[in-house]
């Protein structure tokens, strides 16, 4: 006992603490059983001590008479006393019904009210007589399941041994079994139980499975197990059915953080971070000191028992022993737009949902609603080590924060509660917590949202055309997710400018998968730039508008390949208006000139915000847009074909071919295309160079080098960032694997003392299969964005089109072939191949590429494959993931080099074979 209390023992006990447990022990066998519960509430320790199965044993029997057994001693003792009545324990559980529960009657009177028991949703399930520990064990003692614990790591043990574990461990916080993904190491199980008639609705199963986050999961767990204090993510709902055993349920509503629970919401991307104790400890030290009208709702959950936790409901949950039990979360229309509100940026938000009003300072809605935008400084605390926000749950809370508890806990009377409190759960009421001034579209999502931005996007859409009859929900969620309604306003203002038809209904919500939003209308592709801020989408438009130019002149092929441009301009938005301004991308427009000041050279260029203003000012300009938010947009004729994300598992390796070799001829006309006028390259004064300590670098290339330079000063930081993506003994021997200043990659000395520089070239940054449009495709699905019926034509697959050319740069070519071959290709060799066979460009260009390969070609940085390493692990975006996933034999790899080979090797071959 001593050792399982620990350092509690003593502030526990007081004085009685000089006593050891084995004369404590007698004292309380000495005590009636009525003494014995009260002495349970005096202190953790008498909590243990009191509860003890044989001291109750001992009492039970001394009683005599006629024996039922009521599922443990403790209960049967006091039942046969008379000190705890059916009654008492229906004090203690919330509203229960048996299987008859209408679904209508569910939804409107129960559905995102509070929890709900159902006796008898599983009668039918073959789990209910098959799922015990010893039958699991006979039929899937080698199937390895996940472990819960509190760790990064991903831990998994073979049923056999895990059920060993447990009828050998004493653990205060034994492991247990919580696998998300039993359904595929045991599918057999999945024919075990079906999905209650209350929760068949679903709005995540219109994804791809492989899309839709983690949603159901296998539970067993010994006594002591059990899950601590959690809101369920995204702010979805659950039901939990248990097999066998007994849960010890503790809830408390929306918005009310447990006695002795923090969160941590992160100010810069709203990640939300629980800090509780375990199930355990909770009910052992935090419990017992809970004032009466602060416990939370508390039943014991029995096996065949449904529990419903709706959207939001803090929960904890302890295993009073050995237990099977099955759990699905899923997103209806009652939690849909919470879900939707959950994913939108932002910490506010997120900080009042899970916190309530101790995330709102001063604790007065009254003033928020007048003040929309809350000042954070009242939510600043000295122990803050990250820029976050953290909420304590109090031992103490005032009523205003507390929930009251009624007879039987019906329903009526939690919702009462909840309405005379300043906090509501309502979307209404929460929704005015988000911070308006975030982009939803480019600003950072939270981590730990239950779906990516992409895949938000391509949720949202699909709900649209495949649940028509939902379409005013599905915008009221959109509006929340992605300010759906803000750029259906700009849409609006364009088609009117240009004179374009109007959006249908079929057309109200933006396409495709990328950070800016983009609508197609009536053939039309509008985009608007919204990723980045002003800065960064006026150099992408003008860089982009530039490069338009540059095709029409130079007569390139490419120019049949990517999209025609109807129109361009800016959106302004003022006195409740918006407002279209044309643009073409030569010289500055008005509504940029008192915001954006350039250097008179720049301003009076062809281009001046083209791609050598990009280079110069692209990264580091913020102009003060004096709160007048400006879009630039671009308008576009639609290029046939599908979108090549959409169809690619659907086609064999056999019809990638053609695609792969066409995509060659036209990386090759991107790359042959000449650069601007170098008139204006920064020489010198950027401030992003000054990283860049050769004064021998290229102009042109000053900016990039600066940038990998700076990465790589911090390579383990900067590797380290991507978590669990990059294995930590590679990370500590990545500084002896690059160079020592990245120019080394891009100029080389020759053995007489020149330099010989590699020329850069333009690069589309962003050749990815959700980029590129291929023909040659029917289907018979009357919606793209779902899966159907594809047929190939691969004498007609060599038709493609390149879109989005917003994040133009340039640089080395490696740098499109790595998107290339790791997204488009997915590491197949024989693809990069048939793509290198018609690319017929050398990977080494210089003023004179004999000079470069004879003076060069036995030094490593010549070596294209150690150069494409060297820009993957520098890369912005995290492309060792996409090495790692693609190739999983290389999270065992000793060396950097290793990975160059396997990966990239192919390059070195076929620059040999290019060498003059």
């Amino acid at each position: 006992m001593e050792a399982a209390a620990g350092g509690r023992r003593e502030a526990a006990l007081g004085g009685l603490a000089v006593l050891p447990d084995e004369v404590l022990c007698a004292v309380v066998d000495l005590l009636p059983p009525a003494d014995i519960g009260r002495l349970a509430c005096v202190s953790s320790v008498m909590y243990i001590l009191c509860n003890e199965e044989p001291l109750w044993m001992s009492k039970c029997l001394s009683i005599g008479g006629p024996l039922e057994y009521k599922g443990s001693w403790k209960k049967t003792t006091l039942s046969r006393l008379g000190l705890c009545s059916e009654n008492d324990e229906n004090l203690q559980k919330p509203r229960q019904f048996d299987d008859d529960l209408l679904l209508n009657q569910f939804r409107s009177q129960y559905d995102g009210k509070g929890p709900v028991l159902l006796t008898k949703l599983a009668e039918t399930w073959p789990a209910r007589t098959k799922w015990t520990v010893q039958q699991l064990t006979k039929d899937f003692g080698e199937v390895p399941f996940r472990i819960s614990q509190r760790s990064p790591q991903k831990i998994t043990m073979k049923l056999k041994d895990y059920v060993s574990y447990m009828q050998l461990q004493h653990d205060e916080d034994p492991l247990y079994i919580f696998d998300d993904k039993f359904g595929e190491s045991a599918p057999a199980l999945l024919e075990d139980y079906s999905i209650p008639h209350l929760f068949q609705e679903e709005f995540f199963d219109i994804l791809d499975y492989d899309q839709r986050p983690a949603f159901r999961w296998l539970i067993i767990g010994p006594e002591r197990s059990g899950a601590s204090w959690h809101v369920d993510p995204g702010l979805t709902s659950a039901w939990n059915t248990l097999l066998c055993g007994r849960k010890r349920w503790a809830l408390y509503p929306p918005g009310r953080v447990p006695g002795g629970v923090t969160v941590h919401v992160n100010d810069e991307d709203g990640d939300v971070d629980i800090e509780t104790p375990t199930s355990l400890q909770w009910w052992l030290d935090i419990y017992p000191h809970l004032p009466e009208h602060e416990k939370p709702l508390e039943f014991t959950q029995l096996p065949g028992e449904t529990i419903f936790v709706p959207s939001g409901w803090w929960h904890c949950v302890l295993n009073l022993e050995t237990t099977v039990a099955v759990t699905q979360n899923f997103v209806n229309q009652s939690n849909f737009q919470h879900v939707c509100l959950d994913m939108a940026p932002g910490h506010r938000h997120k900080g009042v949902c899970r916190a309530g009003l101790l995330a709102v300072p001063g604790n007065s809605v009254k003033d928020n609603e007048n003040h929309p935008s809350v000042p954070m400084s009242g939510w600043n605390h000295p122990d803050m080590s990250r820029k976050e926000k953290r909420f304590k749950g109090s031992e103490s809370l005032s009523t205003s924060n507390s929930i009251n508890h009624c007879s039987a806990f019906e329903f009526s009377g939690v919702q009462e509660s909840l309405e005379n409190q300043e906090f509501s759960y309502d979307i209404g009421f929460l929704s005015q917590f988000l911070e308006k001034e975030r982009d939803h579209y480019s600003s950072i999502w939270s981590p730990t949202n239950s779906l990516g931005q992409r895949e938000a996007r391509e949720w949202l859409r699909r709900l649209w055309f495949l649940k028509p009859e939902l379409r005013e929900l599905v915008w009221k969620g959109a509006c929340l997710a992605i300010n759906v309604d803000k750029w259906y306003s700009c849409l609006e203002e364009i088609c009117a400018c240009h004179n374009l038809p109007l959006p249908t209904e079929d057309e109200k919500l933006p396409v495709g998968t990328g950070s800016n939003p983009v609508f197609i209308v009536s053939g039309n592709v509008i985009k608007i730039y919204a990723e980045g801020g002003l800065a960064y989408s006026v150099h992408g438009l003008g860089t982009e508008l530039e490069f338009y130019d540059l095709l029409q002149k130079s007569g390139s092929p490419l120019i049949n390949h990517i999209p025609e441009i109807i129109a361009s301009g800016f959106l302004e938005y003022e006195d409740d208006i918006y407002r279209t301004v044309p643009w073409d991308g030569k010289g500055m427009p008005d509504v940029l000139v008192k915001h954006y000041p350039l250097e008179v050279s720049y301003a009076n260029s062809c281009f001046p915000l083209g791609l050598w203003s990009k280079q110069r000012f692209g990264t580091s300009s913020s102009p003060d847009v004096s709160n007048r938010p400006i879009w630039p947009y671009m308008v576009t004729r639609k290029c046939k074909g599908d979108i090549f994300a959409r169809i690619r598992d659907v086609l064999s390796k056999t019809d990638i071919l053609p695609l792969a070799s066409s995509l060659g001829v036209q990386m090759r006309n991107i790359h042959l295309l000449p650069l601007p006028h170098m008139e204006h390259v920064p020489k010198s004064g950027n401030s992003d160079v000054k990283d860049c300590d050769d004064a021998a670098v290229l102009p042109e290339w000053q900016q990039l080098v600066s940038t990998l330079n700076r990465r790589m000063k911090n390579v383990k930081k900067h590797l380290a960032n991507w978590g669990n993506s990059v294995p930590q003994a590679l990370i500590e021997k990545a500084e002896g694997y690059l160079p020592p200043n990245m120019d080394f990659l891009i100029k080389f000395v020759k053995d007489d003392g020149d330099l010989v520089h590699l020329l850069p070239s333009w690069i589309h940054s962003d050749i990815m299969d959700d980029n590129i449009l291929i023909e040659g495709i029917t289907e018979s699905s009357s919606f793209s964005n779902s899966k159907g019926s594809y047929e190939a034509d691969p004498e007609k697959m060599n038709a493609i089109h390149i879109i989005d050319f917003s994040d133009l740069s340039i640089g080395d070519p490696l740098c499109d072939i790595i998107p290339l071959h790791l997204d488009v290709f997915r590491g197949d060799t024989d693809l990069l191949r048939e793509f290198l066979r018609s690319y017929q460009l050398p990977l080494l260009r210089g003023q004179a590429n004999t000079d470069i390969y004879k003076s060069v070609k036995n030094s490593k940085f010549s070596r294209a494959s150690y150069r494409a390493m060297c820009y993957c692990m520098l890369h912005e975006d995290n492309v060792l993931a996409a090495i790692f996933s693609l190739w999983k034999e290389l999270r065992a790899a000793t060396s950097w080099e290793d990975i160059e080979n396997l990966v990239w090797g192919e390059l070195n071959r076929y620059q040999e074979s290019c060498t003059p």
